[in-house]
């Protein structure tokens, strides 16, 4: 097994704390994990992304050129990765601020509205979350269960109220992809 995703935003969407959670239910579950965080000039407001590769193997670099995912959560991000996405694999993009599915035909799509599921759990700040719940489903890379129990190790224990809030977003956005399937 191996996957290879691109999780790109603008800073403060929590672009970077999304891919750490990947990373860490990865190692949860005994497999290679890479994480690679790259962002722009401005933290808040600028580019953000990390590459997470999650593999059954030993991994040989942390930078992804050809990833098996995308997930988009702006316009800019989408424009820049879309292309990279290898045929084959997925592209999930933030239905709430980008207004145009990918133009591609060999990945599979899957438009979620981070932005309006955050808001109905009660945090625009869990939206990066939403979306990553809909790539486990999707991807089935790591287990939700993994992801869910590895939320107390990302966030820091000045932040473990907000774990029920981050659980919600991983499970809604799980759901949205399963039903995405049907």
């Amino acid at each position: 097994m191996l996957e290879e995703v691109i999780i790109a935003g603008f800073g403060g969407q929590g672009i970077l704390s999304t891919g750490m959670l990947l990373s860490y239910a990865g190692l949860a579950e005994g497999f290679h994990v890479a994480w690679f965080p790259a962002y722009g000039p401005e933290m808040r407001g600028g580019t953000a992304y990390c590459a997470v590769t999650v593999s059954d193997a030993p991994i040989s670099s942390p930078l992804v050129a050809e990833p098996t995912t995308l997930i988009a959560m702006n316009l800019p991000s989408l424009e820049k990765f879309e292309t990279t996405v290898k045929s084959g694999g997925i592209i999930i993009y933030n239905a709430s601020l980008i207004n145009r599915p990918p133009g591609r035909q060999d990945v599979r799509i899957i438009a979620v509205k981070a932005n309006e599921v955050a808001e109905s759990i009660g945090n625009i700040r869990v939206a990066a979350n939403v979306m990553l719940g809909a790539f486990i489903e999707a991807s089935h890379a790591v287990s939700l269960n993994s992801a869910l129990e590895s939320l107390s190790k990302v966030l820091p224990p000045h932040r473990h109220n907000l774990i029920p809030e981050n659980q919600n977003a991983l499970r809604e956005g799980a759901r949205i992809a399963g039903a995405a399937d049907r």
